[in-house]
């Protein structure tokens, strides 16, 4: 049964609860979603800074240069499964396809190299880890049409 997406239908919203937020990476030729994400990163990234100022200006004056993506890195709750898969992909050392999709349907695709962060294990606390991923395209946003 497919699940229908109320928020889709609301006309005009006022936010946008994250819940249902699904992070999945390409594996062969379609998405695998990655369970146990419980948070997504910033996504983007700032133009640096290119200087401009000749020696006639009275202040600096600068143009955008290349965007400058950080590593972006994902909290995950530990389960067996997902360890598994991330720990996989993590061992190719390949460029993975990856795409967070948002619960109006907005979709931002980007490539990188995954690695990994095992958390720190306290008194009644959960097990997670943390999927850091060096991005080496994107991130691509396509929103909702």
């Amino acid at each position: 049964m497919e699940k229908l997406e109320l928020q889709q239908f609301a006309g005009e919203i006022v936010g946008l609860l994250t819940k249902g937020t699904v992070l999945s990476y390409k594996k062969l030729a379609e998405f695998v979603e990655l369970a146990g994400v419980k948070g997504i990163p910033q996504l983007g990234g700032d133009p640096e800074r290119v200087d401009v100022t000749t020696l006639a200006d009275a202040k600096r004056k600068y143009i955008a240069g290349i965007e400058d993506t950080d590593n972006l890195e994902f909290a995950i709750v530990y389960q067996t499964a997902n360890f598994t898969d991330v720990h996989t992909l993590v061992e190719t050392g390949v460029e993975t396809e990856f795409k967070v999709v948002y619960p109006d349907g907005m979709a931002v695709t980007f490539k990188g190299v995954p690695k990994f962060k095992f958390s720190a294990a306290e008194i009644n606390g959960a097990l997670e880890f943390t999927l850091v991923i060096v991005v080496s395209d994107g991130p691509d946003f396509a929103p909702v049409v």
